[in-house]
């Protein structure tokens, strides 16, 4: 339990949740006459059942005023499992946060202050591809597991063929399994006594600590869970003291959602297409398709790239770097101050996620965030504050409703074009500087940045959506460029981010920024990016060839060219 929890990561069909229930059959009870403590938190979770909440069937009945404990409360001493923690509402992470740092659940209510124990282990399971995991609630995770399901033609028929027994005849199943289940069980209740004489030589606690400052990992969370890590499987092999092999047996469970890259060995970004970096041989396998790609468009992508990059050949030119210009007369702040907020009433099914910005209607129809009609602003009864302001009186004669939310969530979405085409005169050097600019913004703020690169014929992941980094610079720095312009498949990319997003946080505001330098013939009208649209125009001529502000149209976005 000290090393925090584990984060199981996979694609679909991978067997994650399966995995993660089965834990429940194996772990040590609490008492003779207890079972283990799993409890199960579903997304359609409220506050209320997380943290406990007033008990109206109590105040009603005997006018006493008492908690009704929440989820975090029968989960002390246990297992609290996640299934698609990443789509979990941000504020219940922050909930999870602060009792998975303290170990504590305080909830104070009108006057009324009530506080238990909440010591659980955070078991989690998400598919990547549904979105990112907030990194605060990433690094609480003590170790991390990455499942695949490339499985081999026999694995796959065993698979179907337990599962045909399990359906035909639970109960000879289990029994079939029951020596190793208790046999496993047995060896780990041993473990946990043993585990109180193993011991961590010094030399080997140097050693961790110089594997966690190689792999760049933020803080000491690493080290701490490394050192306790090696320290379980020790206790599992029963040994007295930890050995290198138990170090580096648990060493990517613990560096896996942790481990940073030098800036000068820095592994390419993450890319959402199968094609290989410029200098790798190409790959026969189906993830070398595109796919962001519609049919329709992609060989008039192909001739766009050769008739817009024939000057110079820039579409054939191999990806190459510009550092990042060190200044740029660019000013954010007004223009941001002048942009329209537009803020959807609903989003709770995909029909709305993909609603038109035009079908809004023209400026009147944008209001502000103060004039919002989103949920934050709802008038929902609180229960609690109105039964204490009755007295215990029935029915109620004054309501309290809860108090607005201040604040909002805003997520900054930059994506800078990484074509050939950017190189000429230093644009690409003057884009980076734009985006550094954005992310300087975005920390005052306190507002969350993602970057998306399209260029070079792909799609690539930059920076996952977090806090601004303080070594952005070095990481733009590093980001070549070069190939044919995506801009389509970006865009197409950028709507399912905004859908993924949305459905983890309905309330969300994101600022979709688009840096280009417009070297494209294609229509982008069908598309509907929601929240703020801001394209920067960095084409860089005597005369503009207007390209830049037809895609702003089509977009429905605000047009600001980076020079007159």
């Amino acid at each position: 339990p000290a090393i925090g929890g584990v984060l199981v990561s996979g694609p679909r069909g991978s067997a994650k949740s399966t995995l993660a229930k089965g834990l429940a059959d194996v772990m040590p009870k609490p008492s003779s006459e207890t079972s283990p403590v799993f409890v199960t938190l579903p997304l359609s979770v409220t506050e209320e059942m997380v943290v406990g909440t007033l008990d109206l069937q109590q105040v009603l009945n005997e006018k006493k005023v008492e908690f009704k404990e929440g989820l975090l409360a029968k989960a002390d001493n246990g297992v609290l499992y996640v299934d698609e923690v990443n789509l979990l509402q941000d504020h219940i992470v922050d909930l999870l946060l602060d009792s998975a740092a303290s170990g504590v659940n305080t909830v104070e209510r009108d006057g009324i202050s009530h506080q238990h124990d909440a010591r659980f282990v955070l078991l989690g399971t998400m598919n990547p591809d549904e979105g990112e995991l907030r990194p605060q609630l990433q690094d609480r995770f003590g170790l991390s597991v990455e499942l695949n399901n490339d499985y081999s033609i026999a694995e796959r028929v065993e698979v179907v063929q337990r599962r045909e027994a399990f359906d035909v005849n639970k109960q000879s199943f289990l029994q079939k399994y029951e020596d190793q289940q208790n046999e496993l069980k047995n060896d780990i209740e041993a473990s946990r006594i043993h585990l109180q004489s193993v011991k961590c030589p010094l030399d080997l606690q140097e050693l961790i600590a110089h594997k966690c400052h190689d792999a760049e990992v933020d803080g000491l969370r690493a080290d701490i869970v490394w050192h306790r890590a090696a320290l379980a499987h020790a206790a599992l092999y029963k040994r007295n003291a930890v050995t290198e092999d138990d170090i580096n047996a648990v060493e990517e469970l613990v560096l896996t959602h942790r481990r940073k890259h030098k800036s000068g060995s820095q592994e390419p970004p993450k890319s959402t297409e199968g094609n290989k970096p410029h200098n790798s041989k190409p790959s026969n396998s189906k993830s070398s398709n595109k796919p962001f790609s519609r049919p329709d468009t992609q060989q008039n992508n192909r001739d766009e790239n050769k008739s817009e990059h024939a000057d110079g050949d820039w579409g054939m030119m191999e990806p190459q770097q510009q550092k990042t210009a060190s200044s740029i007369d660019f000013d954010l702040t007004n223009i941001e101050k002048k942009l329209p907020v537009i803020v959807f009433a609903k989003r709770d099914t995909a029909k709305s996620m993909h609603a038109s910005r035009k079908s809004l209607g023209d400026t009147d129809s944008r209001v502000s965030i103060g004039a919002s009609q989103s949920p934050c602003n709802s008038r929902k009864i609180n229960w609690m504050s109105s039964l204490l302001a009755n007295a215990g009186q029935w029915p109620l004669r004054q309501l309290r409703f809860n108090r607005p939310k201040k604040t909002r969530q805003v997520l900054n979405l930059v994506l800078i074009d990484t074509s050939a085409s950017t190189l000429k005169n230093d644009l690409f050097s003057q884009a980076k500087a734009v985006v550094l600019k954005l992310a300087k913004q975005a920390y005052i703020n306190r507002e969350q940045l993602s970057i998306i690169g399209f260029g070079n014929q792909k799609i690539e992941t930059l920076l996952p959506r977090q806090r601004s980094p303080k070594e952005l610079k070095i990481l733009l720095d590093n980001i070549p460029a070069g190939g044919g312009t995506p801009f389509r498949e970006a865009l197409e990319h950028a709507e399912i981010i905004q859908q993924k997003i949305y459905r983890q946080s309905p309330d969300i505001l994101i600022k979709t920024v688009i840096i280009t330098d417009g070297k494209t013939r294609e229509s982008f009208s069908c598309f509907n990016l929601q929240g703020d649209v801001m394209l920067i125009d960095i084409e860089k001529t005597p005369v503009k060839r207007g390209k830049g502000s037809r895609i702003a149209n089509d977009l429905n976005a605000t047009y600001i060219p980076l020079f007159n």
